[in-house]
């Protein structure tokens, strides 16, 4: 295991191909259900599509992380050198003799490989996504740079699944591909917005005043600001620093040491130093995460009663209710009940599906003087 080297291209072509299958089945499911329609609606159908299994992808890049599979394949693409655990089962059975628990194991293998599969069929579409966007661009109303846009990001997503894995779990390399994952979901929900809006059929954006606007987006930030605090507990195995509810360790303000919980550029388990990270770093990481969630559950539904008064928002508005409520029940299920697979994959999908709910809000509304025209996601066409 010590001398497979991190980087092994030669099984990348057969990943790729090996995308490229998983992603027949909806382009094809796409092409027989839309072939007669514009084709605004051919991408947006498409669009959403990707966007429902870029959500999955994150929650499996979630069940990798939480069962420990991340490093279940050490090296990048494929599985020391193979396409898959099967070609490497001699050289996981002899990691896994030396060491029985892990980090590489037969099911942490496939876990790993698996999420790859799926990340580079996602990757796929969305290539498929800005290729037909660039030849149709002539006949959409819809700017061909987001899909462009989102293939660079994905691009970069792909970077840091593979730094996740030759970095040894560096927490701010993880973090931030948990971060650009649910990137990924936001520009794919406002893609698809956009195309709902280039249909002549569609009523248009809907009208907010300045003020609800800039709640919304305030909220969103703050959301955002919650996530990453979010993603740093669960990269740094935080999460049992406080195992009690609504105190920590007994206390209403435990013993925290901020400064090296926040020291963002070090290795998994250790200090800046080096060293065994404290205890109180821990605690620091778990506790900020918690009370930022008061004010972010404050904030949703403060936003959600704004929203109510907005009758086509209302069902925006139950959406926020509804994930703040499964935020705070899996945020507790993982304290009191000892960080339990479930709850926590649970959390990770709360939050993912938050941030396509206001991505689409943001997309989907204008301030009152702005029409259909002024949307970032069409751009006018000279007749």
């Amino acid at each position: 295991m010590d001398t497979q080297p991190l980087y092994d291209l030669a099984p990348i072509a057969r990943i790729m191909l090996l995308g490229v299958v998983l992603a027949l089945g909806p382009l094809a499911w796409v092409w027989l259900r839309n072939r007669d329609a514009a084709p605004a609606q051919r991408l947006r159908v498409l669009t959403l599509i990707t966007l429902f299994l870029t959500f999955d992808l994150v929650l499996f890049g979630a069940f990798t992380r939480l069962t420990d599979s991340g490093l279940g394949c050490p090296d990048w693409p494929g599985c020391y050198g193979s396409v898959s655990p099967v070609g490497a089962n001699a050289a996981i059975a002899a990691a896994q003799e030396a060491m029985p628990t892990g980090p590489v194991t037969l099911s942490k293998a496939w876990i790993e490989m698996i999420h790859r599969y799926l990340a580079t069929a996602v990757g796929v579409l969305i290539l498929v996504l800005a290729s037909v966007s660039w030849v149709e661009r002539r006949r959409l109303t819809v700017s061909f740079w987001w899909p462009l846009l989102t293939l660079a990001w994905v691009c970069l997503q792909g970077a840091f699944g593979a730094l996740t894995v030759t970095m040894k779990l560096f927490p701010a390399i993880v973090t931030m591909h948990l971060l650009g994952g649910l990137v990924l979901l936001a520009l794919l929900r406002a893609q698809a917005v956009g195309y709902a809006l280039a249909d002549p059929a569609h009523p248009g954006p809907v009208a907010l005043s300045n003020s609800t606007r800039v709640a919304l987006g305030l909220v969103f930030a703050l959301l955002w600001l919650q996530i990453a605090l979010g993603g740093w507990v669960s990269t740094n195995y935080a999460v049992l620093a406080c195992s009690e509810f609504p105190t920590c360790q007994g206390s209403w303000w435990p013993s925290m040491d901020l400064r090296e919980g926040f020291s963002l550029w070090r290795e998994l388990g250790l200090s800046r130093s080096g060293e065994a990270i404290p205890f109180a770093a821990l605690t620091a990481i778990h506790y900020v995460h918690r009370l930022t969630a008061y004010a972010v559950l404050a904030a949703l539904g403060w936003l959600a009663w704004r929203l109510w008064a907005v009758p086509a928002l209302r069902g925006t508005a139950r959406s926020l209710l509804a994930l703040a409520g499964l935020q705070l029940l899996s945020g507790l299920a993982n304290v009191v009940l000892d960080w339990p697979l479930l709850a926590a994959v649970g959390h990770t999908g709360g939050a993912a599906a938050l941030v396509i709910v206001m991505t689409g809000a943001l997309s989907g509304t204008r301030n009152p003087v702005h029409t259909v025209s002024a949307s970032p996601f069409n751009v006018s066409r000279p007749t």
